[in-house]
């Protein structure tokens, strides 16, 4: 089942930054020690705890249920080369996190949901499955009636630019240019325990 309660508490829990930006450990901002009544005390992992740990902040972070990441890493293990980072290039290219990453939502959330409402187009094509792995060279627009949307507006004002997802806001339209190198994702997540939590 997907998450779907405050990102905050996630964020106190597993010290991540959910959306990635550190905005909720900023001064100011509410307690930043683990929820709950003992949340302050320093607890020590079982070694299963570590591989779990890692494994939820994944899950957390990309926001999908426990069978959706397994099933993304039953695909990562058929393909070649680093098995952990093609986990997280296909996680990565699904359209939802595609979406994210060219500004057009301000988490992954809104994101989903922009997807869902079949408001995006690849290759000029709408697709609502927030899933769908978008490969590297393709192209996809937001459809015209959200083009003035003000809170796609608002998000593209305060996106953060990165090399591998580009998106023109003049034509509306963006490309998937390439994969990610391993250090512009998710600095936050030790991948190879994830990879030896779900072979044990």
């Amino acid at each position: 089942m997907r998450y779907t309660g405050p990102n905050n508490k996630k964020s106190r829990r597993y010290k991540i930054s959910i959306l990635e930006n550190n905005k909720e450990f900023l001064k100011g901002k509410k307690r930043i020690t683990a929820p709950g009544d003992h949340g302050a005390r320093a607890q020590k992992l079982s070694n299963f705890g570590e591989h779990l740990y890692e494994k939820q902040k994944l899950r957390f972070i990309y926001g999908l249920s426990e069978k959706q990441l397994k099933r993304t890493f039953e695909k990562a293990k058929k393909m070649r080369g680093v098995l952990g980072e093609n986990f997280l290039f296909l996680l990565e290219s699904r359209l939802d996190n595609i979406v994210y990453r060219a500004g057009l939502a301000n988490t992954r959330r809104q994101a989903r949901q922009i997807v869902n409402h079949g408001h995006i187009l690849v290759n000029n094509k709408k697709i609502d499955i927030p899933s769908y792995q978008v490969k590297v060279g393709d192209r996809f627009s937001i459809r015209t009636k959200l083009t003035n949307n003000i809170f796609v507006l608002n998000s593209l004002e305060k996106r953060r630019t990165n090399d591998f997802v580009v998106f023109d806001e003049k034509i509306m339209m963006g490309e998937y240019v390439r994969l990610p190198r391993r250090d512009e994702i998710v600095g936050q997540v030790n991948e190879s325990l994830v990879v030896e939590f779900y072979n044990k």
